[in-house]
């Protein structure tokens, strides 16, 4: 994982927009503050025991043909559900409380800050099978700076969900943006649906790549040229 801050700089503004330039009074999809505010899992939502859970994997084991009896499988169903207690753990952790402490001491610092190369893995919605890959956060922040390691743990938090690729991206962008207000944020993503490459048609190396943009970097086409090109680097 690569931290990049780049040296102050002015932003020129745009004559002209670029061809992939959105149409004037072009707004993406507002998201449920619950779901990138909060934690996903409420209290007062009932849950299966965990003898409830240990019996759904025995369940499980016996649908593929297996004995959930023989040996080497009468801890599997414990082991499962400790495991799931650990890939999701996503659920039971507030993404605001991890980006609200910021700093001042900038020195009137004005341009972008990108973290680039954050590694994830997370699990798709649709068959539970996982992806994984590397996110890379941009934002440019007004007065204050969130620590670097916040954004790794805000990604690592969005990412210990059942996901699709595009509303993780969403996610963690309108996060950065509603509780840091800065002057934009870039989130790009490039990931390996295991959903794709082991089964189906079993395309491996296949990447998906999504991006979402907001404020400088969706108004400024040279803003999100910037940060992909610092995103791709030299030789990647």
């Amino acid at each position: 994982m690569d931290a990049l801050i780049k040296p102050l700089r002015g932003v020129k503004p745009v004559e002209a927009k670029s061809n992939n330039a959105k149409p004037a009074g072009f707004a993406p999809a507002e998201l449920d503050p619950s779901e990138f505010l909060a934690a996903a899992a409420q209290p007062d939502r009932s849950r299966p025991s965990r003898h409830e859970a240990e019996h759904a994997v025995r369940t499980l084991l016996s649908y593929i043909g297996e004995n959930p009896n023989r040996e080497g499988l009468l801890d599997t169903p414990r082991r499962v559900v400790e495991a799931y207690d650990e890939i999701y753990q996503g659920y039971h952790q507030c993404p605001a409380e991890v980006l609200n402490r910021t700093f001042g001491e900038t020195a009137g610092y004005d341009d972008f800050v990108l973290v680039r190369d954050i590694a994830f893995t997370s699990q798709c919605e649709h068959h539970m099978m996982p992806f994984y890959g590397k996110a890379h956060i941009a934002y440019t922040p007004v007065e204050r700076v969130v620590g670097l390691s916040k954004l790794a743990r805000l990604t690592d938090i969005f990412a210990r969900r059942l996901q699709t690729q595009e509303h993780m991206t969403a996610q963690i962008a309108a996060a950065v943006d509603e509780v840091l207000k800065p002057r934009g944020v870039a989130v790009m993503i490039e990931a390996e649906h295991t959903c794709m490459s082991v089964r189906g048609v079993a395309k491996h190396g296949a990447m998906t790549f999504t991006s979402r943009f907001t404020g400088v970097f969706r108004d400024n086409p040279a803003e999100q040229a910037r940060f992909l090109s610092m995103v791709r680097g030299s030789g990647r």
